[in-house]
């Protein structure tokens, strides 16, 4: 890594030094590689080609797909001391000449803007006269139609490499499945970039999910841990979002909702009190969530099923940012399935769209009914394998109660070998209950040794089962393709009887019993939860004189390590994580001046 790059991590962002995922995908792009990046929220994307950008000659220019994203990362650039700027239509017509100006004199380090704009033909004009460092496209899954946030826009972005053809050109994502990572590679005309994939884990994430009986209790016992703490609630319908957050606000929280049919007005003044605010609970459908960049949200709760394991990653990645400690709560039932269903039935996408959806939708729900380790199912449906149960989901918490399915996964996997491996779940159903129709019999399948071998189990047990296979990873989806079931080599133990296999038992209502309040999850013990305070409310003060989210100025974590260090000199504090040079000039004798007066009558040396 150049001395360059490492200087400027340290003076401008504060850090001693890269992440192992980062370093590679930086010296890459500095050296004027092309490249599509892989890895978790939280995981240090931002930085991969914000160095480079003030490393290399000339204006980073960002691909960013929503205003708030890119206010919010450009808020925070200012305030590490790094010329940084935006073009959307929030700006006047005035604002918007001076930005122009400033990248055509070389005033700007980095250029946020949608890819409406930055493909429009007066700004493809503009900056052909301006020295490019890099195009950076943030959120790259938007290009997929295989994604979850499809956005035709960014299948124009193509044009850059044409337009462009020397400036190196980085897309980045933290949520892609081979078949998306396949289309975003197509569609931007990076098949000849390197490709960086440094996981998916989310390790301080725990993972919960249990079945919907009473959400509204359910969901009260949930955030009874979480006092204080900023959260999200998702629900699948405005009107749901609308009553939720009414009654959560009966009961004492403080709820916003959040949904694309609210005025605008409403949506930009509940955004803006859940990032300025502590302790505010959105509500929301998914039109809410890929712009948050806020670092300290302690809880992601859904209370209705989302549609697919990219939906359910890319939501509850927004918890725990900062690293530190926090919830993915989820309850579902079959109710959430079948609106779903009738959601995706009724669309009017295309048959192939359709049986994609259907498909990712059953791999939802083979993690809600998984009886090992959930994280380990989830990283594997994007390709990365976790070789020990995380200890940090439920059902490595409180493992399930199951029933010895070796049996029922042997007739079923069969049934699939003996089909040819070429049909879906309904058909496989149907000739282990050895019903005969004229599907069945057009393919002589009413003659094979599985057909009618499965009567001990309904269907909604064999659908269980199979959901469970493709779990586990015994059996996989012909996702890009027919639809099919085909077998993996992990099927082969199983079927030759040297393994076993427990599958998740449905589980029979109780009734619960009136939940007792749990204690509030705290960062810091009781010694130290008055500098702790004191730290964050001098924190809120700069930021409201700024105008800006209390983040901005330092996450939770850079706090707490100034409680556990104590510094109470300017060199103490600049070797704690997030403290760079500018926010050590702008800030650092105040916070230090909170320390000192904390720790005054105590003699504790200088750090």
């Amino acid at each position: 890594m150049s001395d360059t790059a490492l200087h400027i991590l340290r003076t401008t962002f504060g850090f001693d030094s890269f992440r192992p995922s980062q370093e590679p995908v930086i010296r890459h792009l500095i050296g004027g590689g092309d490249a599509l990046v892989l890895m978790p929220t939280g995981g240090g994307k931002s930085l991969c080609y914000q160095i480079p950008a003030l490393v290399r000659d000339g204006v980073g220019i960002v691909v960013s797909p929503l205003i708030a994203l890119m206010q919010d990362q450009v808020n925070t650039l200012l305030q590490a001391g790094v010329r940084a700027a935006f073009l959307n239509s929030t700006l006047s017509p005035g604002e918007t000449r001076a930005v122009e100006q400033r990248l055509l004199t070389g005033e700007l380090d980095l250029l946020y803007m949608a890819p409406e704009r930055l493909l429009s033909p007066p700004t493809l004009a503009l900056l052909e006269q301006a020295p490019i460092a890099l195009f950076a496209i943030d959120e790259a899954h938007c290009v997929s139609q295989w994604g979850h946030d499809f956005r035709p826009e960014y299948i124009q972005l193509s044009i850059l490499p044409e337009r462009f053809p020397q400036v190196p050109r980085i897309a980045l994502t933290a949520t892609a499945d081979e078949v998306t990572r396949r289309d975003i590679q197509q569609r931007l005309a990076l098949q000849d970039g390197k490709l960086f994939v440094s996981g998916f884990d989310r390790p301080n994430i725990c993972y919960r999910i249990a079945e919907k009986r009473n959400p509204r209790q359910q969901l009260r016992h949930f955030l009874e841990g979480h006092e204080g703490n900023a959260g999200i609630v998702y629900c699948l319908s405005r009107k749901k979002v609308e009553e939720t957050a009414a009654w959560l606000t009966e009961q004492g929280w403080t709820a916003l909702p959040y949904h694309a049919g609210l005025p605008a007005d409403m949506r930009q003044r509940n955004q803006a009190r859940f990032l300025n605010e502590e302790g505010v609970i959105m509500v929301a459908t998914i039109a809410f969530g890929m712009g948050i960049d806020k670092p300290d949200v302690r809880f992601v709760a859904h209370l209705d099923l989302p549609k697919s394991l990219e939906s359910y990653y890319q939501e509850t990645g927004r918890a725990g940012r900062d690293g530190l400690p926090a919830d993915a709560w989820l309850v579902y039932g079959l109710q959430d399935v079948i609106m779903l269903r009738q959601m995706l039935e009724s669309s009017q996408a295309d048959d192939a769209h359709k049986r994609i959806e259907r498909q990712k939708l059953e791999a939802m729900l083979g993690l809600c009914e998984v009886t090992t380790c959930r994280r380990q199912v989830l990283l594997a449906y994007f390709g990365d394998w976790l070789e020990q149960p995380c200890g940090n989901c439920d059902t490595c918490l409180e493992p399930p109660e199951t029933w010895d399915g070796t049996e029922a996964a042997r007739k079923a996997l069969s049934c699939v070998y003996r089909t040819g491996q070429r049909f879906g779940v309904n058909y496989l159903i149907d000739i282990l209950q050895g019903r005969e129709n004229e599907r069945i019999r057009r393919f002589g399948h009413h003659r094979l040794s599985t057909w009618g071998i499965g009567e001990e189990l309904d269907t909604r047990q064999w659908r269980s089962v199979f959901r469970q296979l493709v779990a586990r990873g015994y059996i996989t989806v012909d996702i890009g393709g027919h639809g099919s079931l085909r077998l993996t080599d992990r099927c082969r133990p199983l079927l030759r009887g040297e393994e076993q296999l427990s599958l998740r038992k449905d589980r029979i209502p109780e009734k619960r019993k009136p939940a007792r309040k749990k204690a509030t999850r705290q960062p810091v013990g009781d010694a130290d939860r008055i500098l702790w305070e004191a730290l964050r409310a001098l924190r809120k003060r700069l930021a409201e004189e700024q105008g800006v989210p209390p983040y901005v100025v330092f996450h939770d974590s850079t706090l707490l390590e100034m409680v556990e260090l104590r510094p109470t000199t300017l060199a103490g504090l600049s070797a704690i994580s997030g403290v760079g040079q500018h926010k050590l000039e702008r800030y650092g004798e105040r916070f230090i001046a909170v320390i000192r007066e904390h720790d005054a009558g105590f003699e504790k040396p200088a750090v």
